[in-house]
């Protein structure tokens, strides 16, 4: 199966969002990546229910929304009804991960969990078989555009050799500083999705861009 693309529109222009999600609908795109950001699990604000709601008005492509934000548990069900398919929270922000999980498969959404570049796969092998996606920061969250960390690919690996020994049908999805350079050795790895925000709205061609990453073996 080929490599799902998920660009983030915390890179996208928002003075024209809609445009921006109309050429995304048009492009090889597989998931819209929504970042949310409270300015306290993560030292920035990006935008909330809201501008999520906006989106999922012209988005024909599903919603893959990442709550960066604290008591996540909180905000499920009114993300799911901004048009969420996917809901992701971090490990760090959750003290009973697995009721969070079950609370966002019974609202009839994919559930994920990041992992912030500190923390270890290991911890997931308990909940693995509950999780749809493993989201890994290959950057410290809170910005677009930063850095690559080069330790995300042994992780990734480990990932999914705990996938696998568990007999799991877990996606795994990279989040900051994918390029066409890092793409093939995160594939290689085990990576399953990768999301890609400055790379692809900075591109001269985002559409062609999107199609290139998409043609990673």
């Amino acid at each position: 199966m080929s490599v799902k693309i998920a660009p983030s529109i915390l890179a996208s222009d928002f003075a024209n969002l809609q445009k921006e999600i109309e050429m995304l609908n048009a492009s090889e795109t597989d998931y819209i990546h929504v970042d949310i950001m409270d300015g306290v699990f993560v030292p920035n604000i990006s935008f909330g229910i809201p501008v999520t709601e906006a989106v999922k008005r012209h988005a024909k492509k599903p919603l893959d929304v990442h709550l960066m934000i604290v008591n996540p548990d909180q905000y499920l069900e009114a993300f799911k009804n901004a048009g969420a398919a996917i809901i992701s929270v971090h490990y760090e922000a959750c003290t009973h991960l697995h009721r969070t999980l079950q609370a966002i498969k019974q609202l009839g959404c994919k559930a994920g969990v990041a992992l912030n570049p500190h923390t270890s796969v290991e911890l997931l092998k308990d909940v693995i078989n509950d999780i749809d996606l493993v989201c890994i920061m290959s950057v410290n969250p809170g910005f677009g555009g930063q850095k690559f960390i080069e330790q995300t690919y042994p992780k990734v690996k480990r990932l999914k050799e705990i996938i696998l020994e568990h007999g799991a049908s877990t996606e795994i999805e990279i989040d900051g500083g994918v390029n066409k350079d890092n793409a093939p050795l995160l594939r290689a790895a085990g990576a399953d999705v990768l999301v890609a925000g400055s790379f692809v709205f900075n591109s001269p061609d985002p559409i062609q861009t999107i199609k290139t990453l998409k043609a990673i073996e």
